[in-house]
């Protein structure tokens, strides 16, 4: 089973949004969703019931691009460590790290 990428889920929520805001009944919503998307019609619900609840939609995230960079072995070993440990990838790690690096260096001038 291939899962959904964060931009996939964004986009349809966006999209159980629209429906919602057309004030067509939830089965119908569903039906509509589950065609435009590709989706079960429980999947369909499901996206449906979280834009419901939700205030505000997530902001659509910004494409990825590949950064390749060379970094000492031990470095490279305690980066894999640290994400394994965490539970994150290493891609996202070093996304934290280099965002936290330059919100730091904004803040110093």
């Amino acid at each position: 089973m291939i899962r959904s990428t964060q931009a996939q889920k964004a986009e349809r929520l966006r999209a159980a949004r629209r429906l919602l805001a057309k004030k067509i009944g939830m089965a119908e919503a569903a039906l509509v969703l589950s065609r435009e998307s590709g989706l079960s019609l429980r999947q369909a619900y499901r996206y449906l019931e979280v834009a419901k609840s939700r205030e505000r939609l997530l902001p659509a995230p910004q494409p990825s691009v590949t950064l390749s960079l060379k970094m000492p072995a031990d470095l490279a070993q305690k980066l894999q460590t640290h994400a394994t440990a965490s539970r994150l990838s290493a891609s996202e790690v070093m996304r934290r790290a280099v965002a936290a690096y330059l919100a730091s260096v904004r803040e110093d001038g």
